[in-house]
């Protein structure tokens, strides 16, 4: 299909062609990538999200240059670089632990990348006062890092590795050792300086949250292997299988039964446990038929008086205020769970309380079929 009118294709900045990375040898050998292909497109904040121990970090420090791939190429611009040493490729890191300087400045520390690359002296000091600035922090350039706050340093760090100008700069979990309020302020820093500088990001998290906030597109790994690559609402909304839809947020799975097409290329008709039909949207490449599972967020789903009707009835057993919203823990008839979250608004208080029968209704559009 071709592109509307004005429409540019994004160049790849990183790809990454059948990587797979083992660790040791014989029965002791660990498989950290099994396989792994991704595209990462110029100017692009993306975002490595999975568990620990998924083969995230493996991927990020195999861009890196820190490890080298056991199969498989990775592409810088195009030419192969998954020989090459760190220094000789175009790339930086921030790590989790900053690695700052302590004798040093906050100046010192963003110079010492410049300086090891000869840079001269008037051009290291102008890009020192350009990514003090970035950073938003002009009056602390003379400060030792041992005096800055961790949210300070964690600027540093990404004031120094920037400062190069790199074409990749590739993040391993830089905010974990942030508290909450300053870890939810450097997300939205991360991003502006992300879209200020149109330096290709690549960033490993564990948080959910955290990637949903930042990313243009996230790709999420288990146990070596990427199962979806999509921007931050087709993860959450049309996840792909179980996993995804399990790590990405709070979901309910259904058992169903597929009876049939939609019309449209991407939905079925699946009937749930108690009879009611409802559309469902599907993976691509999936053909459905027969005993399927199908997701639904907790806020795509309305409670209902058992007379108003609902493709779903049960129990409620729990109500949860968590502030903004409200959690109704419903058993369904049949056994199983269900979750509602409905939206706070000021004056009201939950329609329903534990013990009270409800009807389930689910938004239109809201099932996806999971590829397991």
């Amino acid at each position: 299909m071709p592109k509307p009118e004005g429409v540019q294709e994004k160049r790849i900045a990183v790809e990454a062609r059948g990587i797979t990375k083992i660790f040791g040898a014989g029965e002791n050998a660990l498989r950290a990538l099994d396989n792994v292909s991704v595209s990462i497109r110029q100017n692009e904040f993306f975002t490595l999200l999975g568990p620990s121990g998924c083969g995230k970090t493996t991927l990020l420090r195999l861009i890196a240059g820190f490890e080298y791939p056991s199969e498989g190429a990775i592409l810088l611009d195009g030419t192969d670089i998954a020989t090459l040493p760190p220094f000789k490729r175009p790339v930086n890191t921030v790590f989790q632990s900053y690695a700052l300087f302590p004798h040093l400045t906050v100046a010192q520390n963003i110079a010492f990348g410049l300086e090891m690359l000869g840079k001269p002296r008037a051009e290291i000091n102008a890009r020192v006062a350009q990514m003090l600035k970035l950073v938003q922090m002009e009056e602390l350039g003379q400060r030792r890092t041992d005096q800055i706050s961790g949210g300070q340093a964690q600027r540093v760090a990404l004031a120094r590795a920037l400062a190069p100008s790199p074409k990749v700069l590739l993040l391993d979990e830089p905010l974990s050792a942030l508290d909450y309020k300053l870890r939810k302020e450097m997300q939205i820093e991360l991003k502006r300086m992300q879209h200020e500088t149109g330096i290709t990001f690549i960033f490993v998290t564990h948080d959910q949250e955290e990637a949903l906030t930042m990313s243009d597109r996230i790709a999420v790994m288990s146990k070596g292997k990427i199962l979806q690559i999509g921007g931050p609402r087709d993860i959450y909304e049309r996840p792909s299988d179980r996993f995804v839809a399990n790590f990405i947020g709070e979901t309910n799975f259904i058992d169903a039964e597929i009876d049939g097409a939609t019309g449209g290329a991407a939905a079925v008709i699946a009937r749930l446990p108690g009879g009611a039909q409802i559309a469902a949207g599907v993976p691509d490449g999936m053909v459905p038929r027969g005993r399927v599972a199908i997701v639904v967020r907790p806020e795509h789903a309305v409670l209902a008086r058992p007379d108003e009707g609902g493709q779903l009835r049960g129990t409620v057993e729990n109500v949860v205020y968590s502030g903004t919203d409200t959690h109704f823990h419903v058993r369904l008839d049949g056994g199983n769970p269900f979750v509602v979250r409905s939206q706070n608004r000021r004056g009201t208080e939950a329609a329903f309380a534990a013990g009270d029968p409800v009807a389930v209704r689910i938004q239109d559009g809201a099932a996806q079929v999971l590829r397991d």
